[in-house]
């Protein structure tokens, strides 16, 4: 896939321009450019590079009344000046540096999370308490898959906690190997499955990595290639996920990839009612107590931490609800949506 070199000769092409055709030449560097990616479309179908190239064409020639057909630049010579910072010098592999630069903004970003009982917030910030027993996708689309999977809090409990995760990074051609990453109860590994700790070989292997925060309890992996990061934590006997994704890899599946619990919640038939909480193993007014100390505002994180509490009797639950919605206020775009009220 060539789109590298389409970009670096946009740049090159609209670098210097002034005077009165400014407009006329910059409408030829963007036809130039359009002709470029159109030459590069079998090899780059599946690049993320090469959509948003494409995408920010179309923008471009609308705002700048730029017909489609017409002439087009001559290629020019880069100019030599020492510390110019072309396309090529920015990562291909750096999804913020790349949106920021094609897009002039940066990208725009959303929230998932999945703990306790569990308890999902989905991208749109919908807040669901979920039966779903077994395993279930939060996330299926082009770069990222990741499946939780659910076993009953205690014998012949509703409630069901997360007892495994495993997240897999898709193959992206001139960044990452595909990794997969595994946890369960007691597991918390800081590598991916095969040992490693990036994203292998490939140029842009380090646009992808795994460290530890705390040991056992608490891996991030950042995934700069695709602006994503996300949190897993173990809080007594369940763990938790936790992400921050681009919203432009948020929303990239098909219709067949229907079912992610990030995406749309839990089916309606898998959501249970927090207030019609069940005859509990620990008095409602202590886990609120409990709650209490550790999530002062009574949000839905709250009122989560008391549901788990009062549902399992295990007091660890009150670090799952703080541990998530610590999360939330490093993740969440915007401050003002990390309390939701119910």
């Amino acid at each position: 896939c060539k789109i590298l070199r389409c970009n670096s000769e946009y740049v090159a092409a609209t670098l210097n321009l002034r005077g009165s055709n400014r407009n006329a030449a910059y409408c030829n560097a963007l036809r130039s450019y359009s002709h470029c990616t159109r030459k590069t479309a079998r090899t780059c179908r599946g690049d993320l590079a090469y959509h948003s190239a494409v995408h920010g064409i179309e923008d471009l020639m609308i705002q700048n009344n730029c017909s489609k057909e017409g002439p087009t630049s001559p290629p020019r010579p880069r100019p030599p000046a020492p510390n110019h910072q072309g396309f090529e010098s920015l990562d291909i592999c750096n999804y913020e540096k790349s949106f920021l630069y094609k897009h002039g903004q940066p990208p725009s970003y959303q929230h998932c999370a999945a703990f306790g009982d569990p308890h999902i917030r989905t991208f749109r910030d919908d807040f669901h308490t979920c039966r779903v027993e077994g395993s279930w996708p939060l996330l299926d689309n082009d770069y990222l898959f990741v499946q939780a999977t659910s076993s009953p809090v205690a014998k012949g409990s509703n409630a069901t906690v997360t007892s495994k995760l495993t997240i897999i990074f898709k193959n992206m051609k001139e960044c990452i190997d595909q990794k997969v990453y595994q946890a369960e109860i007691d597991s918390l590994p800081a590598a991916f499955e095969d040992g490693s700790v990036n994203g292998g070989e490939r140029p842009g292997g380090s646009s992808l990595a795994i460290r530890e925060r705390s040991p056992g309890r608490h891996v991030e992996i950042r995934a700069e290639y695709i602006g994503t990061t996300i949190a897993v934590r173990q809080a007594g006997r369940q763990l938790s996920f936790s992400i921050r994704a681009a919203e432009e890899v948020a929303r990239a599946f098909t219709e067949e990839q229907d079912l992610q619990l990030c995406v749309g919640g839990c089916p309606r038939s898998q959501r249970i009612s927090r207030s019609e909480c069940c005859g509990g193993r620990v008095a409602a007014e202590t886990a609120r107590a409990l709650c209490k100390e550790m999530l002062p505002v009574e949000d839905v994180y709250f009122q989560s931490c008391v549901f788990d509490v009062v549902t399992s009797g295990d007091a660890n639950f009150t670090m799952a609800a703080h541990g998530a919605l610590e999360d939330a206020r490093v993740f969440l775009p915007n401050a003002e949506k990390l309390h939701i009220f119910q």
